[in-house]
């Protein structure tokens, strides 16, 4: 699919992450970003290395096991990257019901 800025991507981007299960790995995955920084930190900058190895086999895992569809990552990887942030930020501060209502109600009209 094309888009020709990050804000369409958006919609897609949580489209392909429909199910909570999904989500959730995802959540896990990039949290594991954030472990693995602080680990590069204190012990070794190896675990940078490791990072996104480990953050996206996660990510990954739930595309092919739980959403049945292909990561956006393969054909857009570096919105894919932000809206992974973006994500996990609405998932932490408990507002990712919010967006996807809003988008849901954008699609109605």
């Amino acid at each position: 699919m094309g888009f020709n800025n990050y804000e369409e991507f958006w919609p897609f981007y949580l489209s392909q992450h429909s199910k909570a299960s999904t989500r959730a790995w995802h959540f896990v995955g990039t949290s594991f970003v954030f472990i693995f920084i602080i680990l590069a930190v204190w012990k070794s900058p190896w675990f940078l290395l490791a990072a996104p190895v480990v953050a996206y086999g996660i990510a990954w895992f739930s595309h092919f096991f739980i959403e049945g569809n292909k990561p956006a990552t393969f054909g857009h990887p570096f919105w894919s990257l932000r809206a992974d942030f973006r994500m996990y930020r609405l998932i932490l501060f408990g507002q990712l019901s919010k967006e996807l209502n809003k988008l849901s109600n954008e699609r109605r009209m």
